[in-house]
Order: C-alpha cells, then structure tokens, then sequence
C-alpha cells in the first residue's frame, strides 16, 4: 500500500454512505459516468436497486484511519442486461451443464458503454487490492463470475496480468482534428461522403426541423417529459422495459446541469425528437436517442452531426456516440477498442471462454479492418493491434476458424464439461431489461446487508 499501513476493504450498498468529494478524488472527475453524482442519480431515482436486478455492492479500499484509497462501482446482478458486454450465452452454457451462472458481481456505470475507469484509484498497489478482494468476494458470495466491462487500456492490462480473462470490443468516434466550424471537418472527408452528408442535413431542414443543443439545468420539466416518450418508446418497440426512471432526468439536471447536453428537435412548434448527451472533460458522450416518429435522416443529424457541432464549438477532442456503428464510418467515426475482463470461477467454464475470448479478439480486429479505408489505418490500434497491418499481443492468436473457438461450435470432442462443449457461440444478442431479483439471489442476501468489512488479499 501507499504508505505501508494496514487497509481494510468493505462494501456499501449505498453511494450515498460515501462523501462525494472522497469518491470524485478517486474516480479523477473526467468521466461522469464514474462520479458520485451520476451513480446517487441512479439510485436515488430507482434506476438502480433489488427491484432493477442491479444490487450496489460498491467496493472501497480504505487505510486504517478510515480514509478513501480507492473503490470500484459494483453491483450484484441476476441477469446480463443493461451491459452492453453480452454473455447471455455463456449464462445458457453453464446452466446447460448444471450450474449457476446468476448471480454474479458486475463493476460497471450501468446502463452506460463508455469506457472510463473502473479500478477507481491513484496508486497501483490500491488497484491490485482491489482486483484481489473482487477475487475474494466471489468465492466467499458464490457467485459464479466477475466482471468488469468498458474499463479503460491500462485497468485492462493490468486485469489480464491478475490472470482474468479479457475481451475486445469496437465503438465508432469521432475524433477533432482542431477543426474551426462543421465545414472545415467536411472539407476533411472524401468527396462522396461529404455530398452524403449535406444531403442529409439539408433533407432535415427540409422537413421544417430545428434542432438546439440546452443544458440540463435549463431543461424544461415538459422538455424532459416528451424526451422521455420518446426514450420510453424506442425501448418498448426495440427492448421492451426502459431502463431509466423519469425522476432520474430530474436529479441529473438538478445535479450535473452543465454536464447533461440535451439536443431537442422541433416541427411546428412542438418538440418530436431528442437526443441525450454527457459532457467530459475531454468528450462528448451520446447516450439516448427517441423521436415522435420515423422523419428521414433525423437520428443521423441529432445524434451524430449536432454533437460534431458541440464539440467543435466547446475544443471538446471527441464525440462517442454509444454502440452499434459500421454506419457510423460514412458520417466521419473511425472504430476504437473497447475493453472487458472477466474472472470466472469454474475452470470448464473459464476455459471455454477464454478460448472464445482468444478468437473474438482478432476478428474484432479483421472487422475494424474491413471498415477503414487504407489510407486512414496509419497510426490507428485497438488493443495493441495496428489496422494497417502492425503485429500486436492479440494480433499473435492462432488463426482458427470460428468453429473451432470454444462456445462457438456445436457439439464434438473438446475438454471440459460435456454441456460446454455443446455450448452456442456467444454472439451480441439484443439487450432485453430484467427486472428483480433472481430467486437464488436470495441466498446470499444475508451477506449483503450494512457495513461489512472483507479481507484484503495480497496484490503481490
């Protein structure tokens, strides 16, 4: 540790229990989504809890005169929604051969794909605790698994190098090049994109829309409720059950006003589509997105081309506009790695996973590939893996064909439990919400109630 003393780790059920400037001079303040205020919002507003299926289990590292050294948002879950980072499959495997994939401990902004810290502290040997004390929660809960999804490079590393399984994924962003005006980044794009774009826009006014770009703390009550519709509604018709409460819009403006970026778009005189945003320090972060109904090109401009606009106008570097995205190329994105690691308890299980892991990891890389023009793949890496062509740790993989990556096949003489084997490859299905706990959740309830303290085991 730091200065060589004793520390003690011990989890809360509440953030609230936490004062916020201790939590914040952990989490750094760049990334909202890791502050007090954005993970009190969630709870206070019910987005978060027993009844959502996300239990907070945050978990703090402190030296022995009580003070915060460092901490991790965490959550007891009975389901995979909400993350982003889909293992439903691995879920139906494991269940599949007698085990109890839920619950599981989840280290997340949930809700949320950004990648931001996760191992919230300065120093090192506090990171290394607090990846050892995760280990030991698992096994004293019994739970099957933890995870530890959208972490940045580095707290990746650092988890493979604990022995923890990782992941790759891929986001599109948009990267300022220093440009002046909206123009002068169009002026940067070929010349097919770039008469794509204007057509776009220009079909949007067309249709009598105006967009505006208002802060949460000048967001109208009846704003946030029409906003709200129409969030509500994309989740009905796509998902099913929204994930966010109305009353959280409210806490965030009263909250994160100058955080919180909402672009609001208007036809005759009444507003019919939004587009929520968070501001960083370095980046704007596109999260939600619903409309009054299908007007052409209208989710491009509100979602991607006015967030371009904000963060030329703010010298913001970039714009991250959530998942999904080989779309996204045509409109000015380029792909960026996104990170998961995973530590799983059971061997059969952890190592037909890390099998998968393995493939998973180049053809997320052959696929970035494909979807970047050659002349733009200088200099651009995810994970360590150069696009135009550079070797990296997981460009060395052994090239094998889908079939042959550990839950991708179907049947066959592999090692391991016989229902693993037999296990469907786990590929990115739609994220339908849950809501409650799990019945077997119930069994480590009495584990989970007040202050408790938990060893901390050694970082090494």
């Amino acid at each position: 540790m730091p200065d060589g003393g004793t520390v003690t780790a011990r989890v809360i059920e509440r953030i609230a229990e936490v004062p916020a400037a201790d939590w914040d001079a952990c989490a750094g303040g760049g990334n909202p989504f890791v502050g007090h205020a954005f993970l009190d919002a969630l709870e206070r507003s019910g987005s978060v809890g027993a009844e959502a299926g996300w239990l907070p289990q945050h978990l703090l590292i402190e030296d022995g005169d009580g003070r915060l050294l460092g901490a991790a948002p965490m959550y007891l879950k009975n389901q995979s929604f909400g993350e982003y980072v889909f293992d439903h499959n691995w879920a139906h495997a494991f269940e599949r051969a007698g085990g109890d994939y839920y619950p599981k401990l989840q280290v997340a902004a949930p809700f949320t794909p950004v990648t931001g810290p996760r191992l919230l502290a300065r120093a090192a040997e506090v990171q290394k605790a607090l990846i050892a004390t995760m280990e030991t929660m698992a096994e004293r809960l019994g739970v099957s698994s933890v995870h530890v999804t959208f972490p940045t490079e580095a707290e990746w590393r650092l988890l493979g190098e604990a022995g923890w399984l990782r992941r790759l994924g891929l986001q599109y962003h948009w990267h300022n090049r220093g440009y002046a005006s909206f123009d002068d980044f169009l002026g940067a794009l070929i010349s097919r994109k770039r008469k794509a774009i204007r057509k776009e826009r220009r079909e949007v006014v067309q249709q009598g829309i105006t967009l505006s770009a208002v802060h949460g703390g000048e967001v109208t009550p009846r704003q946030w409720d029409a906003f709200y519709r129409f969030y509500s509604a994309t989740y009905d018709r796509k998902w099913g059950y929204p994930y966010l409460t109305r009353g959280l819009f409210d806490i965030l403006s009263e909250t994160m006003g100058e955080q919180v970026v909402l672009v609001l778009a208007e036809a005759d005189g009444r507003t019919v589509a939004g587009a929520l945003n968070f501001k960083g320090d370095d980046a704007l972060y596109g999260r939600n997105w619903g409309a009054a109904g299908h007007m052409r090109f209208l989710h491009f401009e509100a979602c991607y081309y006015q967030a371009i606009e904000y963060a030329i106008r703010h010298g913001l570097a970039r714009v991250e506009a959530g998942t999904q995205g080989p779309h996204k190329l045509q409109r000015g994105y380029l792909p960026v790695a996104t990170y998961s690691a995973h530590y799983i308890r059971n061997k059969s299980l952890r190592d037909a996973v890390g099998e998968y892991c393995a493939h998973e990891r180049r053809a997320v890389v052959v696929r970035a590939q494909r979807g970047v023009p050659g002349r733009l793949r200088r200099g651009l890496a995810l994970g360590g893996v150069r696009l135009d062509g550079g070797g990296g740790e997981h460009g060395a993989g052994p090239r094998r064909p889908a079939a042959q990556a550990g839950l991708v096949r179907q049947g066959g003489a592999r090692g391991g439990d016989p229902a693993l084997r037999r296990g469907r490859r786990a590929r990115h299905g739609a994220e339908r919400p849950g809501r409650g706990l799990h019945p077997q959740q119930g069994r480590h309830q009495h584990l989970l109630q007040g202050r408790r303290e938990v060893p901390v085991e050694s970082a090494g």
